[in-house]
């Protein structure tokens, strides 16, 4: 497991999060990156939080993530609730552009997995066009999560790449759990679970507007985008949340706070 850090951390449930402002997640990021043991950053949100509850892969990939950053201004609100104050929202959709600006200016490899077909290919032209990114591999694939991580061909061709960085679009949970099997064989890369960044940058879905980003409604946009895919997680399972928030607020402070 990571070492704990000094910087504050706040629990939700099962899964820390790192009270991080935005600059210190690149900042963080970047010093894994120049560590060069590898690591997985990932962004929970409310539906992460609800998921580790019945899923004990994804428990155990998160438990062992080396960077976790709020993915949502529900868990920015409800943080000062726990007693440490999360600074900002850091989704994976925000994150990741300054993210690869880095990468251009450091020289960075950036291998791209996943997201819709052809969204891999039209993210790295934009990134390498504008940015001059140095995309090093792509790929979107089916990727397994049964049978030995060892027989991986995904994993083997990120790890023959020489990538430094991996932005890993598989949509949660697949992405956490395939990133902490294959870590193993992607290191020295660290890899990031980005849901639908991907998608994002290569303008086949589009985000909502900054003020329901800001307002704690990205969700009923999406809902409204995807309602078919979406009601059942939205309307039914996530708002087992609240009972996960009182269970955590009656935790003892030490058990749920660390780093002050």
């Amino acid at each position: 497991m990571t070492a704990p850090s000094r910087q504050p951390r706040v629990r939700f449930g099962h899964l820390w999060i790192d009270a991080l402002s935005f600059e210190e997640a690149i900042d963080r990021v970047a010093a894994l990156v120049a560590a060069g043991k590898g690591g997985s950053v990932f962004t929970p949100n409310v539906d992460h939080v609800v998921t580790a509850e019945d899923d004990p892969a994804f428990r155990a990939a998160y438990a062992e993530a080396d960077l976790s950053l709020a993915d949502g201004q529900p868990l920015v609100w409800c943080s000062r609730l726990l007693g440490a104050r999360v600074p900002e929202k850091i989704s994976g959709s925000d994150l990741v552009w300054p993210l690869l600006e880095r990468a251009a200016r450091e020289g960075w490899g950036v291998y791209l997995l996943g997201g819709a077909p052809g969204s891999a290919e039209i993210a790295a032209r934009r990134a390498e066009a504008e940015l001059g990114l140095r995309v090093v591999g792509l790929d979107a694939p089916m990727v397994p999560l049964d049978g030995p991580a060892g027989e991986d061909p995904v994993a083997e061709r990120v790890r023959a790449s020489g990538a430094q960085l991996v932005l890993v679009a598989l949509g949660a949970p697949k992405q956490e759990r395939w990133i902490h099997r294959s870590l193993p064989r992607l290191r020295p890369a660290v890899a990031i679970g980005v849901g639908a960044t991907l998608d994002f940058i290569a303008g086949r879905v589009q985000r909502a507007p900054r003020w329901m980003s800001r307002s704690g409604l990205e969700w009923l946009y999406r809902l409204l985008q995807e309602p078919r895919r979406l009601a059942g997680r939205y309307l039914w399972k996530d708002p087992r949340f609240l009972g996960i928030l009182l269970r955590t607020m009656l935790s003892p402070r030490s058990g749920r706070v660390q780093g002050r």
